[in-house]
């Protein structure tokens, strides 16, 4: 499912989803197809996206795609003691 078919079905509200089909440009990561979960209260929107592994996500329909910005892992750092 397309996100424009999603903001028409839940509109101005939080959803669930697996992401089927997305591309990367420069270091974002734009979703193109989705299978939705469902719906998310707003109350559950933090909660259930903290519990959210691999390619499933909770994100507003007001926005107009979905797009994630890829971070570069940061090493670990030790502390020496000499």
């Amino acid at each position: 499912m397309k996100w424009s078919e999603v903001r028409n079905i839940y509109p101005n509200q939080f959803v669930k989803f697996e992401v089927l089909k997305s591309h990367i440009e420069e270091n974002k990561e734009f979703v193109d197809e989705m299978a939705v979960i469902g719906p998310v209260a707003d109350d559950e929107a933090t909660k259930e996206l903290l519990h959210a592994k691999d390619k499933v996500l909770v994100y507003h329909t007001s926005r107009d795609n979905v797009v994630l910005k890829i971070r570069s892992r940061i090493g670990l750092r030790r502390v020496y003691k000499g």
